[in-house]
């Protein structure tokens, strides 16, 4: 399964989900490819500092990760598109029919993930364990769906 992560610039909140994504797959061993995206990114930012001192608190490293915007192509080759906010998964919704969600949403709750950027370290840390906690139910949700085939 190839999972798309999105938000605004990919430099914290896709980022941040997709690297913790690729974490919990890895100790839950699923089968799926993981990227993220921003709907207004540039090629090639690195993530905020941030984002990546969030992260060190999962034993993750993000300061590899490099920002890319959404494409047509990105979008093709997905099977799951997970959206931060309402807003974005509107934005995607016509070219993604049938396959994006917020992330909120497909662990089974509502709302955004709010954007951090620009706020302290312990705003990222928030929106973090969110994304975290949320991704925990996407994860059981894909296993069991994998188990199912």
């Amino acid at each position: 399964m190839n999972i798309l992560f999105v938000c605004t610039g990919n430099t914290c909140r896709s980022a941040m989900a997709a690297a913790i994504m690729d974490k919990i797959a890895v100790e839950n061993d699923l089968d799926v490819f993981i990227e993220s995206a921003g709907i207004f990114a540039e090629d090639g930012q690195g993530a905020s500092e941030n984002a990546i001192k969030a992260l060190m608190k999962y034993g993750i490293d993000l300061s590899g990760h490099r920002t890319q915007p959404v494409t047509e192509d990105l979008i093709k080759q997905c099977d799951l598109i997970l959206t931060m906010t309402e807003g974005h998964k509107q934005i995607l919704e016509p070219l993604a029919k049938g396959k994006v969600y917020t992330l909120l949403e497909y662990a089974g709750s509502s709302g955004d993930i709010s954007d951090p950027y620009g706020g302290d370290l312990e705003e990222y840390e928030e929106v973090a364990q969110e994304i975290y906690d949320a991704l925990v139910d996407v994860a059981e949700k894909i296993a069991d769906m994998q188990s199912k085939k």
